[in-house]
């Protein structure tokens, strides 16, 4: 599938690239929202782990959930990361993980910092809007599955 979004980092703006973030990006198409993603097993439960770790994991939750509705990386536009107790060290996790995930086309993302997430032993979460092309046939690839 071909990525058809325009990300765009204006030059009287800082290069956010290092930090693993565009400073804006659009796509046409029907806006996807994914929920937060976490190092989560099958049954929902925080997987322990150090902060990589837990990156990585959440990582691979977000591809699956994307994959769950047709779509891949390539489709996102914007990214929320929520970080327990965030600093510089895991900047630098977080950012080297989301280039290996997004290559140099990196989305827009906005980080918070936080105490704490919804269960104990989480790290971090990342939720994602992604824009499905638009389909020229009207033929969807909708389904996704079924809901729960």
């Amino acid at each position: 599938m071909t990525d058809q979004r325009t990300l765009t980092n204006p030059p009287a703006l800082h290069d956010p690239a290092p930090f693993g973030y565009s400073h804006a990006a659009s796509a046409p198409g029907e806006l996807v929202f994914i929920a937060g993603q976490y190092a989560s097993d099958t049954a929902g439960a925080p997987v322990p782990g150090d902060f990589a770790d837990q990156v990585a994991l959440s990582l691979t939750r977000l591809r699956q959930a994307l994959e769950g509705v047709g779509l891949g990386y390539e489709h996102v536009v914007r990214l929320g990361s929520y970080v327990v107790d965030h600093d510089l060290a895991k900047l630098e996790v977080l950012g080297k993980a989301l280039h290996e995930a997004f290559g140099e086309r990196l989305p827009a993302q906005t980080l918070s910092g936080v105490a704490s997430l919804a269960l104990p032993g989480m790290l971090f979460e990342i939720d994602a809007v992604a824009v499905r092309p638009a389909d020229p046939d009207g033929a969807g690839g909708r389904d996704g599955g079924a809901g729960r």
